[in-house]
């Protein structure tokens, strides 16, 4: 009779600006197989919500299964794939800046390609707050205070709303083995 091997543990890291480090963080996801676990440790300050949201399609196209750790800070559009993922760990220390999209456009922009950007912009801003709170699985409404105007959010007020586990600072195996 063979014995079946624990399944090796996938980690990977989301460190840094989302855009800049998208190619590295897209080669990682699909690297872990399909309808696979991994643990994301996330130390991020944000980036593009474009590259948010693919994240969150390979994370729920690919159905990984995935637990976020994170380690300091997860902030602006990295809150979308720490929303995506199925547990979400936080540390006593660990802080989230919600605040609304911020307008970024090129320099040299003519006017009918502006307003074209305003009104796109709308309707993207409101579909991710609508994402965020899907991936929560909570009321737009509970986030609304923290998104708008913009709001740093403590470890411990993210797991008084349900949204996130705060863990002791001990070896990473107990805390993954004490799943609720």
């Amino acid at each position: 009779m063979t014995e079946q091997s624990e399944p090796e543990l996938i980690e990977l890291a989301l460190l840094g600006d989302l855009t800049e480090h998208e190619n590295d963080f897209t080669e990682k996801l699909l690297s872990v197989p399909p309808g696979s676990e991994c643990s994301i440790y996330i130390n991020c300050p944000g980036g593009s919500p474009y590259v948010a949201a693919s994240m969150v399609s390979l994370l729920r196209l690919r159905n990984i299964h995935a637990t976020a750790i994170v380690t300091g800070e997860c902030s602006s559009a990295a809150i979308w794939p720490f929303a995506a993922c199925q547990r979400r760990l936080i540390t006593p220390h660990s802080v989230f800046l919600f605040h609304p999209m911020r307008w970024q456009s090129e320099e040299h922009v003519h006017h009918p390609e502006a307003a074209e950007w305003v009104r796109h912009f709308g309707h993207l801003e409101k579909s991710m707050d609508r994402m965020l709170a899907e991936l929560f699985d909570v009321p737009l409404e509970k986030l609304a205070p923290w998104i708008r105007p913009g709001r740093y959010v403590l470890a411990s007020e993210l797991a008084e709303a349900g949204l996130a586990e705060i863990v002791e600072l001990r070896p990473l195996p107990e805390m993954l083995d004490s799943e609720s």
